[in-house]
């Protein structure tokens, strides 16, 4: 593998969005050798820039489920907010849901704090040209034309790798979109069993002590899915 792509909260991060200490330690090791992180995660691009400087990783960065990415030194909006504003108004004429916080620094969907079920919301929105995601921390309204997938292909051909030699790790439903390019999908053993139906390896241990799991297993030691 020549470099490992990893969501955020819910994998590298505790339910309480605390960082893991196996995580950190894995993840720099990784660095050290060589391999570069890529952070891909539905959080806002100052939040994500942030966490890679303190984590210390080098590669790209995926934020806002695809719909941003900060790649060679640059920003690329990719998705449309436009659509889920227009989604956004329709949902809080019938019910009293409201955008997260900070929500004014998106700037290709939007995240709405957990009020309402997914399933209503995404009935509630099924004429509109617009994703649901439930991320367990909010649910977010996403332009359907981009995702952590798509983007995560943009960035790697800006380091000149492909996905195939990626290996990625996630927990929830909007990680299947990046997990199935990749060329070793990971589930942590929190994660969605939709993503645990799809993964190679799922890890014995939940949350950030999952990806020090996998990273040991499958990059330091260079073991083999059994």
């Amino acid at each position: 593998m020549k470099a490992i792509a990893v969501d955020i909260d819910g994998t590298i991060t505790d339910p309480t969005r605390k960082l893991s200490i196996p995580a950190l330690k894995a993840l720099r090791k990784s660095e050290s050798l060589g391999v570069p992180v890529i952070l891909v995660t539905g959080n806002i691009l100052c939040f994500t820039r942030a966490a890679s400087v303190l984590i210390g990783t080098s590669g790209g960065l995926v934020a806002e489920n695809g719909g941003v990415i900060y790649s060679n030194e640059k920003v690329k909006v990719l998705g449309d907010i436009k659509k889920a504003e227009k989604a956004y108004e329709h949902l809080r004429s019938l019910y009293p849901v409201e955008k997260v916080q900070f929500s004014e620094f998106r700037v290709s969907e939007i995240a709405i704090w957990r009020t309402v079920p997914k399933d209503v919301i995404k009935e509630a929105l099924r004429d509109f040209d617009i994703e649901v995601y439930d991320t367990k921390f909010a649910i977010h309204l996403t332009d359907p034309r981009v995702n952590k997938g798509s983007s995560l292909k943009l960035v790697a051909e800006d380091m000149g790798i492909k996905t195939d030699d990626i290996i990625a790790i996630g927990d929830s439903e909007n990680d299947i979109d990046f997990l199935k390019v990749a060329g070793l999908k990971v589930a942590v053993a929190n994660a969605d069993p939709q993503l645990k139906k799809m993964a190679d390896y799922v890890t014995t241990k939940k949350y950030g002590d999952g990806v020090a799991e996998a990273l040991e297993k499958l990059i330091f030691r260079g073991g083999e899915i059994v």
